[in-house]
Parts: C-alpha cells; sequence; structure tokens
C-alpha cells in the first residue's frame, strides 16, 4: 500500500461467519482495504472465523485489516482484557500478511510480553488505535504520544466532534505525524467531522474509512466509498485542492455538495465542495475560515452559508456587498487575499425561476412565510421587482427585527388566509427531509384562490406545502430551481466563470432519486 492515491478502507460487519465471503466480495469492489469487524460476528463463531482466516488470508486480493473491537472503543464484542488478549493471540497466528488494528491497551501488553519472549508479532502491521466517541479528550497530545512509544507501525485517533472547528487538533495529529516521520490514520467522527474523512488522506492521513452502503457504517458520520469517490472525487484531492463548503446547522440535507462537485468535474477545476456543521460560526469564522487568524494552512476558497448564519456571519467579513447589506444576510462568501467578502446569491436565484413560471411581478400580490434569510432574500427581492409583499410568521415576536428592517408588520401564519394572493412563498425549513418533513407551513384550506405557491425548500423534490397547494388548485414551484439558480451565481464568484448548470442539474436530481 505505497500508493500517494488517498486509500478507503470499507468495513465489513456481518454476524456469522458464513455472511464474510459475500460481503468481502462485495466491499472488494469499491475498497482499497476491507477491515473486518470481527467483533460483530456471534461469539459462538469465532473459533469458525479463525478457521477462514486461515484459508482467506492466504489468498491474494484486497489488502485487510482485522479488528476486534471492545465495547468502550465502540465495538460490539462484551470480552474483557485477558478474553480479548487471548482472542488476538490466536488470531495473529493466522493473520498472514493482514494488518491488525490492536486497542493501545492490547499494544502495550503484547510489547511488554515480546520484550521478556520471543514474540510471533510483526508490528510493521499493527495499527495502535484510539477511539473516543464522547469528544475530543484534553489530553489529546498526551494519547498520542504514549501511542508513538509503542512499536507498532501505524497510529490510530478517532475522536468524535460537534462541530467542525472541533476538527482542528485532529488536523494538528496529522502534520506533526508528518513532522516526525510516523505513518497516522487521525479521524473526526459525527457529521462535524466529515472534512476529515474527505481531506485527511490529503494531508497524510494513512487511509479513511468509507462504507459499503448507508446500512453498513461502523461509525457515526461515516460516509459510503461511493460518495466519497463520485462525488467528492476524493482520489484527485491533493494538498492544492481548492476547498469550499457550505457552514451551517444542519447541513447534512443538503444537496450543494453533489451540483457544485459535479460542476468542479465538469470544468476540470481542482477544486472539492464540502459539508461544514457549524454551531459555532464565530469560532468556525476566526479559527479556520478568516486569512488572518485561521489554525488550519488549507487552499480555503470560499464559503456558502446557510441558516442559521446567514446575517450572523456578517460580522466576521471584511466587505459585503450592497445588496446582501439591503437583505440583511450573506449566503456567499469568497476569500480574497486576507479578506473575507460576502455576497447574497439567494435574491438572484430566488427571482430567476419566479419569473420564468409567473411572469412579470409587477404589482403581483405576494405572501412570504418565515423570518430568516430565506425570507429576508425573499421580501428584499420580491420589492425591487415592484411586488406587494406581506409578511406571516409563526412566531411574530421573533419576526420583529425583520418586519423592522424592512417596514412591514408580521401576521401570524397559523390564522392566515392566503385568499386574495398571487403567489404564497415558504421559505421556512418546514418540510425539509428529515424531522421536519412531515410539516408545512401552511394547509390546502388557506390556499383557496391562490396562484402560485413557490417552496424554498428543495429536499425532498416534493414537499408536503407543495402537496397541500395542490390539492387547493394552485400551480407549484419547487425549491431545487431555485438552489441550481443560485449556485451557478455562487460558482461565477469563486471560480470566475459559468458552470455546467445541466451536470449540476443531473447530480442534484440523482442525489434526490
Amino acid at each position: 500500500m505505497k500508493s500517494n492515491l488517498p486509500k478507503i478502507c470499507v468495513p465489513v460487519r456481518v454476524g456469522h461467519v458464513s455472511e464474510l465471503p459475500e460481503a468481502i466480495k462485495r466491499a472488494a469492489t469499491v475498497a482499497d482495504l476491507i477491515e473486518l469487524r470481527l467483533d460483530y460476528l456471534d461469539e459462538s463463531e469465532l473459533d469458525q472465523a479463525l478457521t477462514f482466516l486461515h484459508d482467506f488470508l492466504d489468498r491474494p486480493g484486497t489488502p485487510v485489516i482485522l479488528t476486534f473491537r471492545p465495547a468502550e472503543q465502540g465495538g460490539l464484542t462484551s470480552f474483557d482484557f485477558a478474553a480479548r488478549l487471548g482472542f488476538w493471540k490466536s488470531l495473529i497466528k493466522v493473520s498472514g500478511c493482514a494488518l491488525l488494528d490492536l486497542e493501545v491497551d492490547l499494544v502495550l501488553s503484547l510489547a511488554a510480553e515480546g520484550a521478556s519472549e520471543n514474540s510471533s508479532i510483526d508490528w510493521r502491521r499493527v495499527i495502535c488505535s484510539h477511539h473516543d466517541f464522547d469528544g475530543v479528550p484534553s489530553d489529546l497530545e498526551h494519547i498520542y504520544e504514549r501511542m508513538a512509544a509503542t512499536p507498532a507501525r501505524i497510529l490510530k485517533i478517532a475522536v468524535h466532534v460537534e462541530d467542525a472547528s472541533h476538527c482542528l487538533p485532529v488536523f494538528g495529529l496529522l502534520g506533526r505525524a508528518q513532522d516526525e516521520g510516523r505513518e497516522m490514520i487521525a479521524i473526526a467522527m459525527g457529521a462535524a467531522g466529515m472534512m476529515t474523512r474527505i481531506l485527511g488522506p490529503a494531508r497524510g492521513s494513512f487511509l479513511t474509512y468509507g462504507s459499503f452502503d448507508d446500512q453498513d457504517a461502523t461509525a457515526p458520520g461515516q460516509l459510503t466509498a461511493k460518495e466519497m469517490i463520485e462525488v467528492y472525487r476524493i482520489k484527485k484531492i491533493d494538498r492544492q485542492t481548492e476547498v469550499i463548503g457550505l457552514i451551517g446547522n444542519p447541513v447534512g440535507h443538503s444537496l450543494s455538495p453533489h451540483a457544485h462537485n459535479a460542476a468542479f468535474e465538469a470544468a476540470a477545476v481542482n477544486a472539492v465542495y464540502l459539508r461544514f456543521q457549524v454551531r459555532d460560526e464565530d469560532q468556525f469564522m476566526r479559527r479556520m475560515a478568516h486569512p488572518r487568524t485561521r489554525e488550519l494552512s488549507w487552499n480555503l476558497r470560499g464559503l456558502s452559508v446557510t441558516a442559521p448564519h446567514k446575517s450572523a456571519v456578517m460580522k466576521s467579513l471584511d466587505w459585503i456587498d450592497p445588496a446582501a447589506k439591503a437583505i440583511g444576510a450573506v449566503n456567499t462568501i469568497l476569500v480574497r487575499d486576507d479578506q473575507l467578502h460576502g455576497y447574497n446569491t439567494d435574491a438572484a436565484g430566488f427571482l430567476a425561476p419566479l419569473s420564468q413560471k409567473f411572469g412579470s411581478l409587477r404589482g403581483a400580490r405576494c405572501a412570504v412565510v418565515g423570518a430568516g434569510g430565506g425570507a429576508r432574500a425573499a421580501l428584499w427581492a420580491l420589492r425591487s421587482q415592484g411586488a406587494e409583499v406581506a409578511l406571516f410568521v409563526r412566531d411574530p415576536d421573533k419576526a420583529r427585527p425583520l418586519s423592522a428592517e424592512f417596514e412591514i408588520e408580521p401576521c401570524p401564519v397559523s390564522s392566515a388566509s392566503f385568499a386574495g394572493f398571487d403567489i404564497v412563498v415558504n421559505a421556512t425549513p418546514l418540510g425539509t427531509k428529515g424531522a421536519l418533513e412531515d410539516k408545512a407551513a401552511a394547509t390546502a384550506e388557506q390556499f383557496g384562490g391562490v396562484r402560485l405557491a413557490y417552496d424554498l425548500v428543495y429536499n425532498p423534490l416534493e414537499t408536503r406545502f407543495m402537496r397541500e397547494a395542490r390539492a387547493a388548485g394552485c400551480e407549484t414551484l419547487g425549491g431545487i430551481e431555485m438552489l441550481l439558480a443560485q449556485a451557478v451565481e455562487q460558482f461565477k464568484l469563486w471560480i470566475g466563470k459559468d458552470p455546467d448548470v445541466e451536470a449540476m442539474r443531473a447530480a442534484a436530481q440523482r442525489a434526490l432519486r
């Protein structure tokens, strides 16, 4: 495994030895290495597993990592330390050329034994690992040093993070290992740790992990190998790759990585678009984004911004486009020299498909539901076209800052009737795939007489808001068209040329299907 290309390890987790051959064959179609998670096997079949491995590991094929993880390190085995050590000693005898992923307590014990007697273990095949599913330990550097003092060739540390900025210590470990000439795997688990899985190999990580499918993931935040290869183009990422990403909370539903990465591929641009789950936008902007203060050396080219950060990020920017200032929200950031410049492409993205569907908006009677960044852009855009606009919200008190800025009195949406309006816009997250998917900003009874219902939610393609509107006889317009229109404007800001719109559309639609 000397190739400089990123290596993806696909875990195999089955309950019975009889399932191993087919699962291994399936994983090998996308894997550079296969990890056999023996702790997932029924404990009554472990002797049978040793027999299987004795025969299997002598055959040529995809390199294998053997793992038998205890419960406190994220595994399923109930063995105590002595039983784990005994099983590993039996496993080592049949392991052939496989890599052995051993927790640090086992490595220390086996190393101590090897110092006093002939040891059969080949330390060049050993991965010394530590997992923390509770967070980033304060003594992370000490843990690394303790592991580095063992004879294991490869070190592995995986910690759980809740915010993208918490990935900084993980990248720090990779940098330290490279400086010290150590081979290392460093991963931040959880949705907020995604960047370490995609960018890690280009920054020195020995490998990264990707599941065969969503059901086979063995750690929180683990992507599928296919997604890593086809969407994020991980095999093409290097230290020169420009990084662009979406900051928000949550961001897991976003189709933007599919659209933008497809556009980068079509344009032969060495760039990757990632999701950054950010709770503390101030910390992310200061420690990871701003060229003058960031603590990570990376080719950050720009950012998309989604809820709830579109207004909050403005204080971290050096320059803001006048339209974005007027809207009061930024959804696009460009890194220019040592400055951050802010723009709003939501307004243009909002108007393009609406004007095509509805025609001239001058004098149109429009109702906007929502009080966030999307509502800001919609209000500003509609007024810029001469439309008459009313604002409806779930909580009028929370909407006071927005209503004051636009000098518009908010109305409660729960008791509203949209009779007399030409267009109703849903600028809330209600209907978004996940926990909010079954909710709608308005019901069929409220839509009577409305000509067009425009939902800014794009995942799923057809929302409950759209179904309610259609039941009342309204035309509908989904958020996918706005997503693409505003993404085109973002691409032009970051890359300086027009993207392949059809490539973006096809990728987004594939993801939704």
